[in-house]
């Protein structure tokens, strides 16, 4: 049903789109294990390409048990089902951030101006209005043509686990995080991001000649012209598509960048009349840049806190995060209505109804964000925010959490407990934190154990924690039939022991902190490298049901936990 909370909500993913697709929101852990190569979010059954290339000699199976009952195999059959219909989506995810970037990128001042002209181009030059369109659409094929080359080139250079290395390494989040600041301060106008003019002159001077070759260097041109404007874009889009983990990635968001981009130039040639439809060029463009430059700005922080979180730096915490995000759509809001102005603006000397709109639905997701100051859970962006843990306040902290739901009374005494509890786990879970624990406290109190393979960055898997394990029921479904095990494979604070310390036979990498020996023990012992990942055992260490990535469906994952439960009870 629609609502204004729900247009809030709606708008608010509208904004963070270039952050992640709206649906199969790949994960964008830190793991630091320079040949391993990490796939999306979510499990990708089936996919052994996604794989480390060390496991070439490794037996894949489909992890099903084969003492499991009839409604673990119906379990099984929907999670492979659902794995499959995640890994298209999040290639669809991804060319459709290309898209809305090309759309974006359309109404830039680099570009927008040139429409008239181009098609004017098509249509003087050309005999006959078939002709202006063969023409327009193989300038529109050429641009398609030059942006997904772009993006194959760098699969190509840097290979796909290298791709993989550049979203998973701190370093280069941090680089990131950097790229994205300076594309901001390019978008307010502090400067402008060009291309050596010798090269912009020899691509227009080849542009000139007739044929297919013209019509390549025309497009040609229009690239590297435009280059000012829609290089962060670009430069965005990229980014976003090589921390998704495809190695199609870079590609796709091209193409999706491209056909939103050439679309225009064909549809105009088709149909001329349609231009004396189009905005005039004004001042709006530039504020397209400049808004487009507060996105860039809350992205980056998103990057910064990936690092922030890995190396436990605890600088960015929640409502640090949150307040510079109010910030930043705060003065965005007021921008919009001409309070600030930067330097290449123009007076603003009335507001339009788009603008007036706009400006609303910024100052209301600016007045929904503000409870989350205080601990409100802020579910439709959760997945974006660091953990509800780091916050230094939370309003809801002194209410109980219901009989049963608290933790143990050895809880403090767990391994490593003290530093993960307080900054990760969401309110009423009693987990375990190291798996040799878990299990024997499985064995000892005769329970299925629950091992969550999670991150601290894995967007998925707040998501997963914010809209599915904090539903009542789950959480007390967890909490009183399994004994649970999270097990963080991107901490890198936590050092092992020396006596603990091991060069992995799977990997043949050493394994020195905890987050490399969880890794290193999921893709050991389940195939896998993608979080989060739901492993159920029996206390013999066997899968009772399959492994399982995100399911945000609540009716779909209990019946999940309850399949388990029931193959357990079967096994005695």
């Amino acid at each position: 049903m629609f609502s204004f909370k729900n247009a809030l909500i709606a708008f608010g993913w509208l904004l963070l789109i270039s952050i992640t697709p709206l649906k199969g929101i790949s994960q964008d852990t830190l793991i630091n294990i320079d040949d391993v190569e990490f796939s999306s979010g979510q499990e990708e059954t089936g996919s052994t390409d996604t794989l480390i290339s060390d496991l070439e000699g490794v037996e894949f199976s489909s992890g099903e048990d084969t003492a499991a009952t009839d409604s673990t195999a119906t379990v099984a059959s929907a999670v492979d089902s659902t794995d499959d219909q995640e890994a298209n989506t999040s290639l669809w995810g991804i060319f459709i951030e290309g898209l809305l970037g090309g759309f974006l990128a359309f109404l830039m001042p680099c570009i927008f101006p040139m429409v008239p002209l181009t098609v004017s181009f098509f249509t003087k030059k050309s005999a006959s209005k078939l002709q202006a369109v063969s023409q327009a659409l193989t300038y529109g094929l050429f641009i398609i043509v030059i942006y997904v080359a772009l993006g194959m080139l760098i699969t190509i250079a840097f290979g796909p686990e290298a791709m993989n290395a550049l979203s998973t390494n701190g370093i280069f989040n941090f680089f990131f995080f950097l790229m994205l600041v300076f594309f901001a301060a390019s978008f307010f106008g502090a400067f402008e991001i060009t291309l050596p003019s010798k090269f912009v002159n020899k691509i227009d001077e080849k542009s000139d000649k007739g044929g297919l070759i013209g019509y390549f260097f025309m497009a040609a041109s229009l690239a590297v012209v435009s280059f000012s404007c829609t290089g962060p874009i670009i430069g965005t889009v990229l980014v976003n598509a090589a921390v998704k983990g495809d190695r199609l990635g870079p590609a796709i968001a091209m193409f999706g960048f491209s056909f939103a981009l050439a679309i225009p130039f064909v549809l105009f040639a088709m149909f001329p009349a349609l231009l004396k439809s189009m905005p005039k060029s004004g001042g709006w463009l530039n504020s397209v840049k400049v808004v487009l430059g507060f996105l860039e700005l809350a992205l980056a922080l998103k990057f910064l806190s990936n690092v922030d979180l890995a190396y436990n730096w605890q600088f960015l915490d929640r409502e640090v995060f949150l307040s510079l995000w109010i910030v930043i759509f705060g003065l965005m809001g007021l921008y919009l209505i001409g309070k600030i102005k930067f330097s290449h603006d123009s007076d603003l000397k009335y507001m339009s109804v788009p603008r007036t709109i706009i400006a609303i639905i910024v100052f209301s997701f600016v007045v929904y964000m503000v409870p989350g100051m205080w601990g409100a859970p802020l579910k439709s962006i959760a997945a974006f925010l660091p953990p509800i843990g780091t916050q230094d306040f939370d309003i809801s902290a002194g209410v109980a959490a219901g009989p049963g739901h608290g933790t143990s009374a050895d809880a403090n005494s767990r391994k490593y407990f003290s530093h993960f509890h307080d900054r990760a786990t969401i309110k009423g879970m009693d987990p375990y934190y190291d798996y040799d624990e878990a299990l024997a406290a499985a064995r000892a109190q005769d329970k299925p154990l629950l091992v969550d393979f999670t991150g601290w960055n894995c967007v998925n898997c707040r998501k997963m924690e914010a809209d599915v394990w904090s539903d009542p029921g789950i959480k007390q479904m967890i909490n009183e039939n399994f004994i649970l095990a999270e097990l963080y494979v991107d901490d890198y604070d936590l050092k092992l022991p020396e006596s603990e310390q091991f060069v992995s036979p799977t990997t043949g990498k050493k394994i020195n902190t905890v987050g490399r020996k969880n890794t290193d023990f999921q893709i050991s012992k389940f195939n896998s490298n993608s979080q989060p990942l739901y492993a159920m055992l029996d206390n013999d260490e066997q899968l009772l049901v399959p492994t399982s990535g995100a399911n945000y469906n609540i009716e779909s994952y209990r019946a999940y936990l309850q399949s388990a439960i029931d193959a357990y009870k079967a096994k005695k």
